[in-house]
């Protein structure tokens, strides 16, 4: 099995991906929060601080762009394979309603035709070019029947794998994903399938696998976020201790504070993993609470010392 890190706005950047790979190592591919086109084909200083590969040593990082522009697609492969990128993936999946009626993420797949003359494009400029180019996808905008449309589209097209969410944009992360579509996709495919969705626990993973058994890769997100080890524990090792998830969280608080300097900024990135990570502690909510209203390094470093002091829970 092959295991890929989900890209997450926000939280998954490379101050993020480096102290993971470096205390939980093991997984296949780490995946870039999407990148916005440039009619340069260029990237803004934020961006290039993410996807320089000096930045990116030591695991394979996959970078991911949004956009609905086939030219503007191409553009910014060129300028990432000038990166030594060997893979770039475009998103089809963010649900987010700031994307969505801007016809990106999955707000692209409310006309087929369009994703067609969109791939067309792209396929045909890059044709010279020795990069693989993957597909991260949900099944439909309003209604999972919608899928009968897009997939078929897909399948025109040597995309190097494609990475199923079976959930619509309507369903955000609520309901549970429709498996009966992906099962059918997965089945008829030739392409390759990656699965992605509410992989949260190693039950979760085992019941995938279960319901999959010739699935070859899975994708996951929330799941590595609230239990970084979660990979390892998998594969058969042991889960986290609290001196490695602190040396864990530390690391990523200190990167944080070398980007942005030692005020807010870093506690308020902090926050956003802490609202995963605390799900991995037995916590009456009052060390969480602590680390949401922190203002200052003290009163960060405080909270986080209270939660630390609190038993691991780990599903």
């Amino acid at each position: 099995m092959k295991f890929y890190f989900a890209p997450l706005e926000g939280l998954t950047g490379y101050v993020y991906r480096n102290a993971h790979a470096k205390y939980f190592p093991g997984l296949d591919k780490y995946y870039t929060p999407f990148l916005q086109t440039h009619p340069t084909g260029k990237y803004k200083h934020k961006e290039l601080r993410d996807i320089t590969p000096e930045n990116n040593s030591g695991k394979t990082v996959v970078p991911q762009i949004l956009t609905n522009n086939g030219e503007l697609f191409v553009a910014s492969v060129k300028t990432l394979v000038d990166f030594g990128y060997k893979e770039v993936n475009l998103n089809l999946g963010c649900p987010s309603k700031t994307v969505v009626p801007k016809r990106r993420g999955s707000g692209f797949l409310v006309n087929p035709d369009e994703l067609d003359r969109f791939f067309d494009t792209v396929f045909d400029s890059l044709a010279n070019t020795r990069v693989n180019i993957s597909v991260k996808t949900r099944i439909g905008l309003n209604d999972e029947s919608e899928a009968e449309n897009i997939f078929p589209v897909y399948e025109k097209y040597p995309i190097s794998e494609l990475i199923i969410h079976p959930r619509t944009q309507k369903d955000m992360y609520k309901n549970h994903p429709h498996l009966d579509v992906f099962e059918d996709i997965f089945n008829s495919s030739k392409l390759n399938i990656c699965y992605n969705g509410d992989i949260c626990t190693l039950k979760d993973y085992e019941s995938i696998t279960a319901h999959f058994p010739s699935l070859e890769s899975v994708m996951i997100g929330r799941g590595l976020l609230a239990d970084p080890a979660l990979v390892r524990r998998i594969k058969g090792g042991a889960p986290a201790d609290k001196a490695e998830l602190r040396s864990y969280i530390d690391e990523i608080y200190n990167g944080y504070i070398l980007d942005y300097g030692a005020g807010r900024t870093p506690i308020g990135r902090m926050k956003e993993l802490w609202f995963y990570l605390e799900r991995s502690f037995f916590d009456d909510k009052k060390a969480y609470k602590s680390i949401k209203k922190a203002r200052y390094p003290d009163e960060y470093l405080a909270a986080v010392n209270e939660m630390f002091s609190l038993p691991l829970v780990l599903g």
